[in-house]
C-alpha cells in the first residue's frame, strides 16, 4: 500500500507562523509535482469551513489544501475545538458535533480520540505523496504533555521528521529555540532535523553569528531565515491575528482618491466566528475594511456587518449594552447599509429564544429589531454547502444568478409581520432543495443571511461596493477586476516563492527522503 512521506512543523509558541509555513510547503511540493495534503490532528479556531460532504473543519487546513490545489476534507483536521466560553469549547470530530465540553472533561475524553486521529492520518497517507503536518501552540507545554495528540505525540504516530519554527520578530529567538530543544526528551530531540526562523526584519547577513550560535548549541541546522512579508496576504485564523486586525489603522497611502474609498466596518463581537468571511472585502482595492467594538467609529462607516458568533445571545447583549445597537439606528437614518451574517443575522431580529438552553441559562433576549424575524435556538447543527438564488429581483444581483456559500448554525429563523426572504436555497450538499433563507427590509438597507462566504461571490461583492459608492455620490466609471479565487491563487504562489527562496529546499527534500 502507498505510504506518504510526512514532514511536521512544530512551533516554539502560538502565532509563530506555523499555519502559513505549512501552506507555503503545500504549495511548493505541489509546484514540484507531488500530490500533497495538510494535516492537523486538533485545531482550536474561531473560524471553520464546510466541506462538500457537509463536514466542519478548521480554516487553516482549508487554506493549506487550497495551496496544495486539492479539495479540503475533514480527515485533514479530524478534531476541531470551537471556543464557546472562557472554559469550554464545542468539540467537532471528523466534521460532526460531538458536544460542548469543559477543558477538564475534554482532557479526560481525549484518549478516546486517538484512534480517530490515527485512522484519519493513515487514510491521507495512503492517498498522497507527502503529508505536511502542523502542530499547535508551543511544542513543549510540559503541563499539557500527557494529553498531547497534536505535537510530538503526533510526530511519533506518523513517524515524521520535525522542523521547529521560531518567530524572531517577537524577540527571544535563542531562548525559544534552544530552550525548546533542552526541554525535549532524547527521543524527541532525535526527531528535530532543523529550524526555521520566521518573520525576520532587516539584513539577514547581520544574523549569521546568531545562526552559528543556534547551530553550535543545538547540533541542528538553521534551514532558513524567512523575512517578514507584507507585500502579499495569506488568511490567518488565530485570535492573535484577529487582534491585529482590530488595531489596524485605516488604509492611508497618500493618494488623494483614497478619500473616495468605501469604508466597511465589521463588529468585533466577544465571541466572533468566521471572520474570514470578509477576506474578499478586505482585499478589494477600493475598500477600507476595519474591525471595531465601540460605537464612536460608526460615524465614519458606509456599511456595517455584524458577523457570526459562537454565542448569539451573549454577543447580542454586548451590542445592546455597548451602545452600538442604539447608534446603528442613527447610522441607518443616514441611508447606510447594515448586514448580518449567521449569528449577526439572528441578532438583527425581534427576538432570540433559547428554550433548550443551547447557549446557556437565558431563555430569550430581545433583538435589535431591524428585521421582522424571530430565531429559536434548537435542534441539530446545520452544516452544509449551498447554492442559492436571490428572491428580491432589485437586490445586488439578478434572481437568475447563483450564489455559493455554506451554513454553520443551530436553530431556525422565522419571518414575521410581512417580512420578505432574501434568498432561495436550491441545493444543499449537492442535493436539490427549495427553502428560503435570510430577510431584507423594505428599503433594502438592512439584510441578513445564514450564508457564510457570501462576499466571495465576485459579482455580488462588486455590486455592493458599487452601491455604497453611489450612495456617497462617487462616480462609478468601471468595475474592479478583482477576482477573489484568482487573487488567492496568486498569493499562494507568492508565498511559495518567498519561502522557497529563503529555505534550503535541497535539505528539506533530503529530510523527506526524496
Amino acid at each position: 500500500m502507498k505510504k506518504a512521506r510526512p514532514i511536521m512543523f512544530l512551533g516554539t509558541g502560538s502565532d509563530v507562523g506555523k499555519s502559513v509555513i505549512c501552506a507555503a510547503f503545500c504549495r511548493i511540493f505541489a509546484q514540484d509535482g507531488f500530490k500533497v495534503a495538510p494535516f492537523k490532528a486538533q485545531n482550536m479556531a474561531l473560524n471553520s469551513y464546510i466541506t462538500p460532504e457537509g463536514g466542519e473543519m478548521g480554516r487553516a487546513q482549508v487554506v493549506q489544501a487550497e495551496a496544495a490545489g486539492i479539495e479540503p476534507h475533514v480527515y485533514m483536521n479530524p478534531i476541531l475545538l470551537k471556543p464557546a466560553s472562557q472554559v469550554g469549547s464545542q468539540v467537532i470530530v471528523r466534521g460532526k458535533v460531538l458536544g460542548n465540553m469543559t477543558a477538564k472533561t475534554y482532557y479526560e475524553y481525549k484518549k478516546k480520540l486517538l484512534p480517530v486521529v490515527k485512522e484519519s492520518y493513515e487514510r491521507l497517507a495512503s492517498e498522497y505523496d507527502i503529508i505536511v503536518l502542523e502542530g499547535a501552540g508551543s511544542a513543549v507545554e510540559l503541563n499539557l504533555k500527557k494529553h498531547d495528540l497534536v505535537n510530538m505525540a503526533m510526530a511519533q504516530m506518523a513517524d515524521a521528521p520535525v522542523i521547529l519554527v521560531g518567530d524572531i520578530d517577537r524577540g527571544g529567538i535563542f531562548a525559544s529555540l534552544i530552550g525548546s530543544m533542552m526541554l525535549f526528551t532524547e527521543e524527541e530531540k532525535a526527531r528535530v532535523k532543523g529550524f526555521l526562523i520566521n518573520k525576520f526584519r532587516g539584513d539577514p547577513a547581520l544574523f549569521r553569528d546568531g545562526i552559528k550560535i543556534i547551530e553550535e548549541k543545538t547540533g541542528r541546522k538553521v534551514l532558513g531565515v524567512i523575512p517578514y512579508f507584507d507585500h502579499f496576504s495569506i488568511p490567518e485564523e488565530d485570535s492573535v491575528a484577529l487582534q491585529r486586525r482590530l488595531t489596524k489603522k485605516p488604509r492611508e497611502d497618500g493618494v488623494p482618491e483614497r478619500r473616495l474609498q468605501v469604508r466597511i466596518g465589521v463588529v468585533k463581537l466577544p465571541y466572533i466566528s468566521n471572520y474570514t468571511d470578509f477576506d474578499s472585502l478586505e482585499h478589494e482595492p477600493d475598500v477600507d475594511l476595519v474591525y471595531f467594538d465601540t460605537e464612536d467609529l460608526l460615524a465614519d462607516l458606509d456599511c456595517v456587518i455584524i458577523p457570526g458568533s459562537k454565542t448569539t445571545i451573549h454577543d447580542l447583549e454586548f451590542l445592546l449594552s455597548s451602545g452600538i445597537a442604539n447608534e446603528l439606528r442613527t447610522f441607518l437614518k443616514r441611508g447606510k447599509i447594515l448586514i448580518g451574517i449567521c449569528g449577526g443575522y439572528q441578532m438583527l431580529g425581534i427576538e432570540v429564544r433559547d428554550p433548550e438552553n443551547v447557549e446557556g441559562e437565558v431563555k430569550e433576549r430581545r433583538g435589535m429589531g431591524f428585521l421582522p424575524i424571530i430565531t429559536t435556538l434548537a435542534g441539530e447543527k446545520v452544516t452544509s454547502r449551498v447554492l442559492a438564488k436571490p428572491v428580491v429581483n432589485d437586490w445586488l444581483i439578478p434572481e437568475s444568478e447563483p450564489i455559493t456559500g455554506y451554513e454553520i448554525h443551530m436553530g431556525e429563523t422565522q419571518i414575521v409581520e410581512g417580512g420578505r426572504a432574501l434568498l432561495n436555497i436550491v441545493s444543499r450538499n449537492g442535493r436539490t432543495t427549495n427553502t428560503l433563507d435570510g430577510c431584507i427590509s423594505g428599503d433594502m438597507n438592512v439584510w441578513g443571511t445564514y450564508l457564510h462566504g457570501i462576499f466571495d461571490n465576485d459579482n455580488l461583492r462588486r455590486n455592493l461596493i458599487k452601491d455604497l459608492k453611489l450612495r456617497k455620490g462617487i462616480e462609478v466609471k468601471n468595475y474592479s477586476d478583482f477576482t477573489f479565487r484568482q487573487w488567492k491563487s496568486s498569493q499562494y504562489d507568492m508565498l511559495a516563492e518567498h519561502v522557497r527562496s529563503h529555505v534550503d529546499m535541497k535539505e528539506i527534500y533530503r529530510i523527506l527522503g526524496l
